[in-house]
Parts: structure tokens; sequence; C-alpha cells
């Protein structure tokens, strides 16, 4: 093996340095030099060889110590070290990870030293009394802590009173001198204890008084590429807000493909064409293995569907309903179904789902008008009304319970506490009834006609077809109107909309342009337009269980059911997202 020692070349300096005998060498590099490297081969030659070091760009020289800061967070602090003297880049300031380190160790006798030189690199001379604080209080905090009552005491009057800082902080801190025991103390000040824990955040809070090419946040390109995911998802129309992966999780090689694209029904999978007029309704089961729809016809068609394949197909309609049937609700165990028809109907049905047999079917007056209905949480009672005044509490014998005079209702539905009722009236208002106690309040208030709307199955959101409008969601807890969906054509038309998807996360409606929209629920632009129907979209329904699965109805007299893209196809769908 030979070795060579440090030479000039042309008057540029070159730093050569021990080669092993299979070719590779180790050279060092002198910031802002022209440097050769020698390397020695296997027969005795020797090549020497003249680089430059890059001129690098302000943001090169950014993304290179970010590198090395990374490389460092993982341990491999030689590699760092190779690429900061290759590229001729300070990671930090001389003086940064002195400090660092000082603080971490509470080396508080030597900190003072280190800022002092760090003190001309503040954005603010004025901080540094700020900075002087933070570290005194860790100090005093500690002491205390650690029983050491009178070095406490000397610190908080020799080293904190004098700075003039924080004052009501510092008749704080004055009272922990009198504190039990160290549970106590960290309660009361609200603090983590002597350790790494509480010194880092220290560390964190002085870190912001210094500039970023002095000392770098930490996990700074971490932060940086878990921003650049959430940016991507934010941009794609697909994603669910509250699927948000980790960084870990995703690829960093690849821009950001949604997975929930291939999920979303927007491909027609069967055309039912059973009905023979217009069909105004329909409603999954709560189970999600049936579906139910309703009919200008004057029947209730029940269908079945298969759990793996999710294929529809005929089981059994109910017929008799004078009127057709507008308004259809399940009961929770799915046992029964409860219908209406139109605001000339004064009669309600409900149907043992079983059997098929007629359990009820009433008409308290002729002059009624009964066009809507819902179930109680608990199974055990529903509620109907209609626009001439009418709202009645029933059991399941359709024997009113308790009735409102005077509401004129035009859409209602149950809320999950068993005792109260959402009714939408006459007065662009939605109003909550607690029939236990015969109270009412207000809670949503629109400047147009409610023409129908759903609530989530929390209860917590309600979603509105307004006439003029569109699709608007309102918060129900907190009275506020959430977002306003844009797209469908909501005119006089009962139109009714509803939320889908495992966390109830997308919103569909139909529209009386043909078409059906689907939106995700945060976001106020639709992310498909659903074409098919060749009239009026009067009701759409999502599964409960097959989230994949939508239905719709329309005045063309046919059912839609709609599934994801087949996955023969989702390359390209990803490809033009």
């Amino acid at each position: 093996m030979q070795s060579h020692s440090s030479q000039s070349v042309n008057g540029e300096c070159s730093t050569l340095s021990a080669a092993n005998l299979n070719g590779s060498a180790a050279y060092n590099l002198k910031e802002g030099a022209a440097c050769t490297k020698a390397v020695v081969l296997a027969n005795g030659d020797s090549r020497v060889a003249t680089t430059k070091r890059p001129k690098l760009s302000r943001s090169d020289e950014e993304v290179v110590r970010l590198i090395g800061q990374h490389l460092r967070e993982l341990g491999l602090e030689k590699s760092a070290e190779v690429l900061m003297n290759e590229s001729g880049c300070h990671q930090e300031h001389s003086a940064a990870p002195l400090f660092r380190k000082q603080v971490m160790e509470g080396n508080w006798t030597k900190i003072e030293a280190t800022l002092s030189e760090l003190k001309p690199l503040l954005r603010h001379q004025k901080h540094l009394q700020k900075m002087k604080f933070y570290i005194l209080e860790q100090k005093y905090l500690e002491l205390i802590e650690d029983g050491r009552l009178l070095e406490a005491l000397h610190c908080l009057r020799n080293e904190i009173t004098p700075l003039r800082k924080f004052v009501s902080r510092v008749h704080e801190l004055s009272g922990f001198l009198m504190l039990k025991d160290a549970k106590e103390l960290h309660k009361c000040a609200r603090w983590d204890g002597k350790g790494p824990k509480s010194r880092g955040k220290l560390m964190e809070k002085l870190r912001a008084y210094l500039p970023e090419n002095i000392m770098l946040p930490p996990r700074r390109l971490h932060t940086i590429l878990c921003q650049a995911v959430e940016l991507q998802q934010k941009k794609c129309l697909y994603h669910n807000a509250k699927i948000n992966p980790s960084i870990e999780t995703v690829s960093l090689l690849t821009d950001h493909i949604c997975s929930m694209r291939r999920k979303v029904p927007t491909h027609t999978k069967q055309v039912l064409s059973d009905h023979c007029d217009e069909v105004w309704f329909c409603k999954f089961s709560n189970d999600g293995s049936r579906l139910a729809t309703g009919s200008k016809d004057s029947t209730i068609i029940l269908w079945d569907i298969d759990p793996v394949t999710h294929k529809v197909t005929y089981s059994r309609s109910l017929t008799g309903h004078q009127y057709g049937v507008g308004f259809l609700s399940w009961s929770p165990d799915d046992s029964h179904i409860l219908a209406c028809g139109t605001e000339e109907s004064s009669e309600f049905w409900v149907w043992n789902t079983k059997t098929g047999d007629l359990r009820t079917k009433r008409s308290h007056s002729t002059e009624d008008s009964l066009s809507c209905c819902n179930w109680s949480a608990d199974g055990e009672k529903f509620v109907t009304g209609g626009t001439k005044g009418q709202f009645y509490q029933c059991d399941l014998d359709g024997n009113i319970i308790d009735s409102w005079e005077g509401v004129r209702v035009q859409c209602l539905a149950c809320l999950p506490d068993n005792k109260t009722v959402l009714a939408a009236d006459t007065q662009h208002r939605i109003r909550a009834y607690n029939f236990d106690d015969m109270t009412d309040y207000d809670v949503i208030k629109e400047d147009n006609p409610i023409m129908s709307f759903s609530v989530t199955r929390d209860g917590k959101l309600a979603l509105l077809n307004v006439t003029n409008q569109g699709i608007h969601l309102w918060d129900v807890e907190d009275q506020v109107l959430v977002q306003k969906y844009q797209g469908a054509v909501q005119g006089f038309y009962t139109i009714f909309s509803c939320c889908g998807g495992e966390d109830e996360e997308f919103i569909a409606s139909g529209s009386e342009d043909h078409n059906m929209y689907l939106w995700l629920r945060d976001r106020p632009k639709p992310i498909q337009t659903l074409s098919g129907h060749t009239k009026t979209v009067n009701c759409v329904s999502w599964n409960p269980v097959h989230h994949m699965m939508l239905a719709s109805v329309s005045d063309d007299c046919t059912v839609r059911i709609w599934g994801p893209q087949d996955s023969d196809n989702s390359d390209t769908d990803d490809a033009e997202e």
C-alpha cells in the first residue's frame, strides 16, 4: 500500500490519502476550491484527477442541508458528513449542535456562553431575554423537582426576576416552592417534569427564535414530504378527508393515485323495468340485503340483493296504493315497511316484508294528507304527516299516540335519541318536535321551500333539497350551514338526496336534468355526473352495508343499480386522474 501527502497542483489545493489495493480512495474537499483525488491501482500506478465542486443555488443548498439532517436523524452520521464535505455546505451554525446538546443535557452553567455566541444571529436582539427566561424557567423547575429549594430560590431571585420578563408567570413560579411533591408540580406548572420530553419542548421553543440557516427545524424533510402528500390528497376529487395514510404507508416515488375512485359507484350495473309508470322513491333496507321501490303505478316492489355479486332480483310486489307510492321507510329490524302516497292520499300502509302481508292500512280522516313517514329508533312507533296540517305519532297498528295540530309537514325524519322528530314545513324551515314533553324549536331556516331532506345515521347532519338552491348540508346540533353543493337542478319537483359510503363521506342526489350527481361531503363541486336516465331522477339510495352500491329511480319508469367501474379499466382511469 502506498501513501501520499498533501500537495499543490497548478496552484489549486489537493488532499491525497492512502488507498487500498482494490482501487478505492478516500479524499477530503476544501470549501470553494478545485481539488484532486489520487486513485492507486493494484499495479502501483496512480492517476490524479481534478474535480470541481458544483456551484449550488440557494434551493440546492437547502435541499442538501435537509438531506444531511435526515441522514443524521437516521443515525447515518458518516454519510451526512461526506455529503456536507462534498457539497461544501454547512448544515447548521457551528454553535447550534453544542447549544442543542447543552439544552437536552441540562447543562445550564455553559448554555449562557453558547447563547452569547448565537446572539448576533437572532432575528431580533430583544428575543435574547425571552430565550434566557425559558432556559432559567426549566432550570428552576428541575431544581424544585430535585428538592434543591435553596438553589431554586436563588435562581428565581437572582437570575429570573432581573430579566423583567413575563411577570405574571414569575409570580406563578414563586408559588411552586410550596408544593408538596413532583406530581403536584407537574400539574400546577403545566410541565412534563425533568427529562427529554420537557427539554425537547424547551428546545423547540428556543429554536423558534433562531433563523433556519442557523438551526433547522426538527424533521424538516419529513414535514415537507408529509405536506406534499397531503396536498396531493386534497387535490384528488375522490379522496376522503378521513382517509389520510401516513407517509410511511404511501409511495413517494409516484404521485397520489386514489384507491377511492375504484370504489365509487359510477357505472350502471342493472336497469330494472318492472314498474309500469314513474318511479318516485327507493330505499335500501338497513341490513343492505333488500331494496324497496315505490311507483306511481300504485305498487311497492321488493328486491333481493345477492351479498356476493350484488345482483338485484325481483322478490315481490305490494299493491293497492290508490294514489301511488311517494315515500317509504324500513323499520329498524327491516321486518316492516311503512308507505305513504301523494298529497291527495289520506292513508298509510304498514307491510310485513317477510310475508308480504298488509299489517295495517289506516286513514284517520278523508281530509288528511299523509305524504311522508319515518320509524322511531326503537321500532315501536312511527310518525307520519302532510302539507294539509296533519302530524301524527302512531303505534304499530296505526293508532294515534300523539298529534301536533297545524304543522304542515313537507318531509320528516326521526333522530337516534328515540324522542326527537325533525320536520320540514311550508315556512321554509325544519323544526325539532319532542313527542315526550310536546316541545318544539327551530333547527334550520332556509330562504326557499325545503322539498325534502334526510339525516345521517348519527343524526348530526341533515341533507336538504331546496327549491332553486340545490343541495344544502346542515349541522343539526350547531344549526349552521356546512356546505352547498353545485350541479344538480332542483326546481319545484320533490327530489330526494342521501349520504353514503362507509363513513357517509359521499353525497348523491337526483336532478331535474335527468342526471344523478355525486359529491364528496366536504367539497361543493361534483366528482361525477351520472347519465343514463331519460327523465327526472326522483330519488337515490346508497346501500348502507354494500358501500359500492347505489340505486336511483326516475320518471322514465326504471330503476338503475350503480356500482364501481370494472377493475379491468382501473389503470386507465388512474392515469387520467
